[in-house]
């Protein structure tokens, strides 16, 4: 079913590109390589346990997880209409 002068399948292909961009995102902020002993972020050594949990960490959990809340806050608008444009 179009949608206005969209094509057939623009929906789905809205969410598709949705989908490959969070993955994208994803991916680019998975630790590579050997981890830190010491968080990047505030110079806490990282726990044993984490480092062995999550190879290639270079943040404590509790700077991951500053980081990662303010991920969440940025999101992409893929919607057109005023309403969702305005909040």
């Amino acid at each position: 079913m179009a949608n206005g002068w969209a094509p057939d399948g623009a929906v789905q292909d809205q969410i598709d590109d949705t989908v490959a961009d969070a993955v994208r995102g994803a991916r680019a902020r998975m630790a590579a390589g050997e981890g830190a002993r010491f968080c990047d972020d505030c110079g806490d050594e990282i726990s044993q346990a984490r480092r062995k949990a999550q190879p290639g960490s270079r943040t404590c959990i509790a700077c991951q997880r500053e980081r990662d809340a303010s991920i969440a806050h940025s999101t992409i608008n893929r919607r057109g209409s005023k309403d969702s444009q305005l909040r």
